[in-house]
């Protein structure tokens, strides 16, 4: 399989495990996990995004956001963060660091600062814990404005951080007196 379709299913299964299970008629538990011999097959019957077991694995081992993650023994697939369906990732609280970095664009930039960064349709905001991961957000919606967030002061103020398996940290909400440039 060549990187373009790669790309292609891989964005087919995001849609599908984050956002929309039902146009294929997957059944997702409520920690978001689908049966991988499901998606292969209904993905295939109900979409024409047919693809092996083999391309899946290679997607999920490939991934450069590492979207997906098997369990154990690879017979579940789910998506590791960016829901915007109502799914229970199980995620414990935890420290962040002292700054973590929102990467959004130059067109968003007025409205944040002075409404916070708002989770909209997903289930949580997204951080990064570097400026380059950031930047690379940012870029997918203009020219990029990296944001630096204080997150050790949201913590200590009693706002929860959640770190999620490919090492995205995801918080509620971002008021703006926790945001500098």
């Amino acid at each position: 399989m060549n990187e373009q379709q790669m790309k292609k299913i891989s964005k087919f299964i995001s849609l599908v495990l984050r956002h929309k299970p039902e146009i294929i008629n997957l059944n997702l538990d409520e920690n978001g996990w689908a049966i991988v011999d499901e998606l292969i097959t209904k993905s295939k019957r109900d979409s024409h995004q047919g693809f092996t077991f083999e391309e899946l694995e290679e997607i999920v081992e490939t991934n450069d956001k590492k979207r997906f993650i098997f369990n154990e023994d690879k017979t579940k697939i789910r998506a590791n963060q960016g829901h915007s369906i109502d799914i229970d990732l199980a995620l414990k609280p935890q420290q962040p660091p002292e700054f973590l970095y929102h990467g959004t664009a130059q067109a968003n930039l007025d409205s944040i600062l002075e409404k916070g960064i708002e989770k909209r349709s997903r289930q949580h905001v997204h951080l990064s814990q570097d400026k380059e991961t950031a930047t690379k957000v940012g870029m997918r919606h203009g020219k990029p404005i990296i944001l630096i967030i204080k997150t050790q002061e949201m913590f200590d103020d009693g706002i929860e951080f959640y770190l999620s398996e490919n090492n995205v940290w995801l918080t509620d909400f971002v008021d703006a007196k926790y945001i500098s440039m």
